[in-house]
Parts: C-alpha cells; structure tokens; sequence
C-alpha cells in the first residue's frame, strides 16, 4: 500500500460515498485475529512471488495478499504497482528497452516500464526482485528466482496448500488502481469478479476479503460479486457518518496503523476508531506491521540501523489488544507467535 493508492482514497471520498447504497452484510468476529500476509512474508522474500506466498503459509499466516493489477491481454497479475522497475529486472532487459514511457496514475506523474504495456508471456520473462534491498539484503539474496504469479496461480497456491495443511488459507486481492485500468479498457473489476466465480469464491462466506482505496469501484465490484469487501484508508479522520455510508458497501475497514493506534503516545493507546469501526458492522484489519527499525514507532527502535529489527512484538500486541479483527504484516511468522501468546485457550 503506497502513498500513490492512498491518495485516491482521500480524494474520491467525500464526493463519492452519496452514492453508494449497496447495504454490507456485517460477519461474526473470529476468535482469534487474523494474520494477513501482506505481498506474502514479503520481509524475508521478494514481494508478490509464490516463494513469499508459500513462505508466509508455512509461518501460518491466514490469508495471503496479492495486489492485482493487469497485463495488456487482460489477465490479473500479482504486483504492488503497475510500474514495475522496482520489484523486477526488466530496466536490465534491453529488448524491453523502448517500454520505458511516463504515466499519469491516480494524479501522480510516474516514469517506469508498466505492466498494460506487456503481455502476460512477456511478463513471465522477467523475473522478481526485492524492492527494499537496503533495508532487506536477505531478501534480495532471491532476486532473479520467481516470476511474475498471475491471480489464478496465487489462488491454485491457496487451494492446494488449504488441502495440504488441512486449514483454509484466504486470499486477499487488493485492487491497484482500477479507475485507472478500466479508462485503459482494462475491466479490473469485471476481470477479478469472473476470476472468483472461476475459483468458488464468489460466496458471502467465501475466504476471501476484495480490498480497495478506491470507493466508487469498490461499489461497482459489491454489484457484481456476492464476495466480502474491504474499504481502505490511509489519511485523515472518519468520523461515525463516514463509517455509515462506508458500511453500505464495504464489509471492512483497512486503516493505516497510525489511525488505530497513537504511535506517539507511551503504551500505543489505542484511537478508538476500532471500537467506533466495529460498533457500524465492520471487521478492521489494520496495516502494516513491519520488524525493521525504519518502520517502527521511534519507541520500539532498537539501535542506530534502519534495517536492524526493533520491538514489533509490542506493536503487534498492541494491535491485537486493541481489539482488531486481524492484521497485516510483512512477517507473519512473529505475528502469528504473538497471536498464539495472547489468544492460547
């Protein structure tokens, strides 16, 4: 979740949300919180690869995420943004040399090789690599390994490793920029609704959550697929009435972790938006838990290096005392210890 996604949430809001009236159906609260793979166990293996996926399933995560978003031939792929220099080694390639161009995505101005621009077998010839490796060197140790995953591949991950391990691991597509896609002539929405039906997923009670920033096509996906949905946000106050007309749509709330908690405050008291969330019908997974130093809370830094790991331990406990519904983190492993110490019995 980038600075670049949140912005579309703050910006569509308040003019869009008069329009949605498609009411959510509010589920029963886990006995345990969640444990929400974010990209994968993406602080130990490059982001959005089966590696980081089948990592994270085998530290017991409970859903893994893919951010979605598409090819030039329509088909759904598992990368964090469309732009993808970062996260693959395709600036190396000279053949795709000439792709390179610049975009205006969600207001942001951005120059890169973008994913519309390839086709999936194009794609496939290129492979992942870590997108912080400064801050994650063990994790970059995999550059050049895995492929770029498409959506149906993350789901067939899902299903056979659910058999595998006897417990049902969620999936959690996340939406990139789907305003975007479809004045491309890319129906994301359409394309991830027919990819669940293919999938079983389709269902109210379906593991599964659709996550967006974006309100408007959040709303249109609820028209057209009975799957549970995530609303998103990163920035300023949701009052109880913003809550309401997000409920009509949305079957949960993803707010940043600073929204949840007063990251400033001894103790990380909780801000009472989970509470205030819960009480309108809403599951809260909060994002995003990261172990280096660099993402922490100045408190729970331990040392001078920003890639060293501070205290995470107790700001998942404290998201999880709070009372949230579920997590995300790039390192479920500890959140899943953590969860087990708290909840045992």
């Amino acid at each position: 979740m980038s600075a670049l996604t949140r912005r579309a949430f703050t910006a569509s809001a308040p003019l869009a949300l008069a329009a949605f009236a498609h009411p959510g159906l509010a589920q029963p609260r886990p006995s345990r919180p969640l444990v929400i793979a974010h990209r994968g166990a993406s602080g130990e293996r490059p982001e959005h690869t089966l590696a980081a996926y089948q990592r994270a399933i085998d530290q017991g995560a409970d859903y893994i995420e893919p951010d979605l978003v598409m090819t030039a031939d329509g088909v759904l792929v598992a990368r964090h943004e469309n732009e993808i220099s970062g996260t693959t080694d395709v600036a190396e390639r000279p053949d795709f040399a000439s792709r390179r161009t610049e975009r205006l995505i969600d207001g942001v101005k951005t120059a890169g090789w973008f994913t519309e621009d390839f086709t999936l077998a194009e794609l496939k010839t290129l492979r992942a690599r870590e997108r912080l490796p400064a801050l994650r060197p063990a994790s970059a140790a995999f550059d050049g390994r895995d492929p770029i995953p498409t959506f149906q591949e993350v789901a067939d991950l899902a299903k056979a490793q659910s058999r595998r391990t006897g417990r049902t691991i969620g999936i959690y597509p996340e939406m990139k920029h789907p305003t975007y896609f479809e004045a491309r002539g890319l129906a994301m929405s359409a394309s991830l609704a027919a990819a669940l039906r293919d999938n079983d997923l389709d269902r109210r009670d379906a593991p599964v959550f659709v996550q967006c920033f974006e309100p408007k096509p959040l709303r249109a996906f609820r028209q057209i697929s009975a799957a549970p949905t995530v609303m998103l946000a990163g920035a300023g106050t949701l009052s109880d009435a913003l809550l309401a007309e997000l409920a009509e749509f949305a079957d949960g709330l993803g707010p940043e972790l600073k929204m949840v908690l007063n990251l400033d405050q001894p103790g990380l008291p909780p801000t009472g938006l989970i509470a205030r969330a819960q009480g309108a019908g809403f599951k809260v997974h909060p994002w995003t838990v990261r172990l280096e130093n660099a993402f922490l809370p100045v408190p729970l830094r331990r040392g001078e290096d920003p890639a060293a790991h501070g205290d995470a331990e107790t700001l998942f406990r404290a998201v999880f005392a709070a009372g949230a519904d579920g997590v995300f983190t790039d390192f479920p492993e500890m959140a899943v210890q953590v969860r087990e110490a708290m909840f045992a019995g």
